[in-house]
């Protein structure tokens, strides 16, 4: 066992058995490499990666290739998700050395002094495809480090220079708060749209929930029919198809294919949020049922399969299993009947499931005579329940995918923000105890002093809190108080904010850096300004600092959010689609406001407002409820709520609507008001 056994992440504890001398990432392994004088190769992956583990049973499972690393060079681990700073860090070496075909696992070669000089994707063991193998690589790079030095760093100042370069011209000041970006971006996620089959762009193909919210926000402030369309034919097409586990529920990372037939079959806690937030949504603007039940199902497998003991939440589940990518979730005709009996007929047709399979392999082209239930577009049938309860309990008997039991900060923060969300549309208070309950263990475990941890596992929390961790889990918790209206969740929302403004700021205001102040000193302090499979966290924190500031009626937090805006000028003006999440802010902020305080007597009316508000589509909506035992506490946070009273012994309504503020109003008159008003 090599140095990652006493390590606590489940990446890391998968590769304590191989043959190369691994180190965790830390000044031990720099120290030798400076003391031994040769380079450092870093490979970074997460451990539900099915290329990662074809490169560890090919090459670092391997006696020869393990000699040569232990040789050659000193060898470093790091998981992604534990260490998602030196992964972005990384990440963008890539993209700068490999012109953007960049993925996992990741491999860069580093001088003892941290700076790149070398970065590829998979590796195979031996030279294919036009693509070095790590037998021949690993000699090259050690002749290279020997020989020929100066190159080497020549290439190192190169990618630095690069690398500056890039976070300047992302960041560049100017005015971008105009309707005209707005304007663009719709018309730029149209140019992508796939008209025929939903989503945007061809294989493969991402769910990218952030952008079918900024079109239902699009479509909610100005109208646009062909925004709706967008955003209903791409989930509609995803909860048909194969990236939609039709019988256990949750949604796959992505699909290989254009269709959305072809899952790769890791799930990620994060889409399983984002989605089921996506889906949530659409289910108020339109009142399909299919988009209820898509987010139900989805939330459903998170309380069931992801969600620990204590609360938090998992990070993902395998794509592999016995060796094999989707080995768990797919089916052979033969197992399919066996399973239903006489149920078989109608769900095989339902599910189109075929004697020889459905599907062909994306990358060998060949039919694996297996069989992805996925539903036929403008099917009306669905499979019944029981069918679904023998399907699912049959698969429950073969061996599942490994399940990575990591509690992460901002990914838990997201989907608090997504069990909040449903609780309060939905009216379910099991959704409501799973957000409260994962709450509670990220602020009992993973936050002390005011700062937050990014990692608990194994009854271990550690490595400081990144921007995301601070800015998904705000979310959370104003998601969390706008279901629940529990003032405490409110209070450490915006004492989190307060926080994340003041650790991650810098001095030249602007976005926000990734990493806080202190952190380990990387080649670049990172700004994040791109969404990816996630909003990026300078996003997120512009929509909780528009929130926070009409929540508390403190301006400054609104004109901090407009300077992450202007900071993004240029870049919003060339590509504003890739910054989806902060067009939701954007959308919200450009439209009609309400702003909304109840003042709670004991006569049950400020049930029926709330109630009357949450199956009512306003994004850009903020509610507060002063209760009757409230003890100040509700003003201590927004102080304008200290005149608000209810009147006569009963609930009274205050309005705000587009900075004017209206007379009170009793609750059965608002909601009332509220209730008549069309969906959008």
């Amino acid at each position: 066992m090599n140095r990652l056994s006493k390590e606590k992440s489940p990446y890391l504890l998968q590769h304590a058995g191989n043959p190369v001398d691994w180190y965790p990432w830390g000044d031990e392994a720099f120290e030798k490499a400076a003391r031994e004088d040769k380079p450092v190769f870093v490979s970074v992956g997460y451990s539900t990666c099915h290329w990662c583990h074809v490169m560890e049973k090919e090459s670092f499972e391997d006696a020869e290739v393990a000699a040569l690393m232990n040789g050659a060079l000193v060898s470093v681990k790091v998981d992604r998700e534990e260490r998602p700073d030196i992964d972005g860090v990384l990440m963008s070496v890539c993209q700068i050395v490999s012109r953007g075909n960049c993925g996992w696992p990741l491999n860069v070669a580093l001088t003892p002094e941290k700076r790149p000089f070398f970065a590829a994707t998979y590796i195979p063991k031996h030279n294919k495809f036009g693509r070095a193998g790590m037998v021949e690589l690993i000699p090259r790079i050690s002749e290279a480090w020997k020989t020929r030095r100066d190159d080497i760093e020549r290439s190192a100042g190169g990618i630095e220079a690069a690398l500056a370069e890039a976070q300047a011209v992302v960041e560049s000041g100017g005015a971008a708060e105009s309707p005209e970006i707005l304007e663009a971006a719709a018309a730029q996620i149209a140019a992508n749209f796939d008209g025929a089959f939903g989503g945007f762009g061809g294989a493969p193909k991402f769910p990218s929930p952030h952008t079918l919210l900024f079109l239902l926000r699009r479509h909610f402030r100005t109208g646009d029919r062909e925004a709706l369309a967008m955003a209903e034919k791409t989930l509609g097409a995803m909860l048909c198809g194969g990236i939609n586990d039709h019988i256990g529920g949750g949604f796959h990372r992505y699909s290989t294919d254009r269709r959305w037939l072809t899952p790769h079959f890791e799930k990620m806690l994060y889409d399983q949020a984002m989605v089921s937030l996506a889906l949530t949504e659409a289910w108020l603007v339109t009142g399909k049922e299919d988009y209820r039940r898509g987010a139900r199902d989805t939330l459903e497998y998170v309380m069931r399969d992801m969600t620990a003991p204590d609360g938090g939440f998992f990070s993902a589940e395998d794509a592999d299993s016995e060796g094999e990518e989707g080995k768990f979730y797919v089916w052979g005709a033969e197992d399919f009947n066996r399973a239903l009996g006489g149920e078989a007929r109608a769900a095989a047709e339902i599910l189109n499931i075929k004697e020889g399979g459905n599907f062909t392999d994306e990358a060998t082209g060949d039919m694996p005579g297996t069989n992805i239930a996925h539903i036929t577009p403008g099917t009306k049938a669905r499979l019944s329940q029981s069918a679904r309860e023998k399907l699912f309990t049959e698969r429950e008997k073969r061996p599942r995918p490994h399940r990575d039991d990591k509690i992460l900060t901002d990914w838990n923060g997201l989907m608090i923000a997504a069990f909040a969300s449903a609780a309060r549309a939905f009216g379910e208070k099991r959704y409501l105890a799973a957000a409260e309950n994962a709450a509670d263990f990220i602020t009992g475990n993973l936050l002390s002093g005011g700062r937050l941890l990014h990692r608990f596992r194994d009854g271990e929390a550690a490595i400081d809190g990144n921007l995301d961790d601070y800015a998904f889990m705000v979310w959370g918790l104003l998601e969390l108080y706008g279901a629940g209206f529990d003032t405490a969740r409110l209070q450490t929302a915006v004492k989190l904010n307060a926080s994340m403004r003041r650790m991650f700021s810098g001095t030249d205001g602007g976005g926000f850096f990734f990493a806080p102040d202190g952190a380990e000193k990387l080649i670049i302090r990172k700004k994040e300004f791109h969404d990816g499979a996630m909003p990026c966290g300078n996003s997120v924190a512009a929509a909780n600092l528009i929130k926070i500031s009409r929540l508390t009626g403190d301006p400054s937090h609104e004109n901090r959010a407009l300077e992450i805006v202007r900071s993004l000028s240029l870049s919003l003006e060339k590509l504003p689609s890739s910054h989806a999440m902060l067009m939701c802010a954007m959308e919200e902020a450009a439209g009609k406001t309400m702003d909304i305080v109840i003042a709670e007597a004991d006569d049950g009316g400020a049930q029926a407002v709330t109630d009357a508000l949450a199956r009512n589509y306003r994004p850009g909506a903020t509610v507060l409820v002063k209760k009757p035992d409230d003890g100040g506490e509700l003003a201590a946070v927004a102080p304008f709520t200290g005149g608000c009273a209810p009147a006569d012994g009963k609930t009274a309504v205050y309005v705000c609507e587009n900075g004017a503020c209206g007379l009170p109003e009793t609750a059965e008159e608002f909601a009332a008001r509220i209730r008549a008003e069309k969906k959008c």
